[in-house]
């Protein structure tokens, strides 16, 4: 009996150090984040890390989030501590968080530095290739102390995405022009997440030279590329009615096959786990795009 309840004491206390060993993870900018031991009072600075931090298990760590986190439900019930490109400081300090997950090229450097100057630690995360998103789906599980839960769903989609590059990697290409919004009419460069997308599902992002995140660009220049499919979003699950204003131009390839394609932005526009089925809805918009060839 003695010598049972030695090995349980010793295994409760190999537990509890695990549970309170220090966490050191990278971020995407290549900075160190230590904490003490996994977080417990989260505050996301973006809509899309809200939603990841849920599938990565750390949903009920989170005690604060901007604007517009919608996903998953239970997302809506966080406390709002303003928008990503104007976060509520005071009401961030209030919370008393042990971390803050921010997105690098949303968030104003600023605010960043004076979070950190209130000794609020910040991971920042910045997926610029569709595999990312499993990446970091790890990092906060390990952030969290929610390592299983996270693993399990960064598996799931890097299955998810073999079977869509599997499918489609080797596809003809399609030139691919992909609309952000109208006016000012934006698309994305070569470095943005959805031109990955874009190359995993066999199309050529015809702006992937650009090396701004998401350029202005000119109808003129759009009908010099002259892409073989239009891709849009707009602003919620609706078809933007500006998509259809392309028709005008009817020489341009992807008017004459009527390939102008929409795909819901929550789907395609956050870098979410998500993001897997906005691409498959992609690349069966670029595979219809190939059967029209024939026609």
């Amino acid at each position: 009996m003695a010598s049972w309840l030695l090995r349980l004491v010793s295994a409760l206390a190999c537990c509890i150090g695990l549970a309170h060993a220090e966490v050191v993870v990278q971020d995407d900018t290549g900075a160190t984040v230590r904490l003490a031991q996994p977080a417990r009072r989260i505050v996301s600075l973006a809509p899309h890390i809200t939603e990841t931090l849920y599938a990565a298990g750390a949903g009920e760590r989170l005690v604060g989030a901007v604007e517009y986190s919608d996903y998953p439900e239970a997302a809506k019930k966080v406390p709002r501590i303003g928008g990503y490109a104007r976060l509520d400081l005071e009401a961030i300090a209030a919370l008393k968080p042990d971390l803050a997950v921010g997105w690098a090229s949303g968030n104003s450097a600023a605010h960043i530095e004076k979070l950190r100057a209130l000794g609020i630690p910040v991971y920042l995360a910045q997926p610029e290739r569709i595999d990312d998103v499993a990446m970091n789906l790890e990092r906060y599980g390990e952030l969290a102390g929610t390592q299983a839960t996270a693993r399990a769903a960064a598996a799931s989609f890097r299955n998810r995405l073999q079977e869509l590059r599997t499918r489609y990697g080797a596809r003809p290409k399609v030139r691919t022009f992909y609309e952000i919004w109208k006016q000012p009419l934006m698309t994305v460069g070569g470095a943005q997440v959805i031109s990955d997308v874009i190359n995993l599902c066999g199309g050529e992002n015809v702006f992937a030279g650009l090396k701004v995140l998401a350029p202005v660009v000119s109808v003129e220049a759009v009908i010099a590329a002259d892409p073989e499919a239009i891709v849009a979003s707009g602003m919620d699950e609706s078809r933007p009615e500006w998509l259809d204003d392309w028709r005008q131009w009817r020489t341009m390839t992807a008017v004459k096959r009527d390939n102008l394609f929409f795909i819901p932005p929550d789907l395609i526009q956050r870098h979410t786990p998500r993001l897997v089925d906005g691409a498959a809805r992609l690349c069966a918009h670029l595979e219809t795009a190939r059967g029209r060839r024939k026609q």
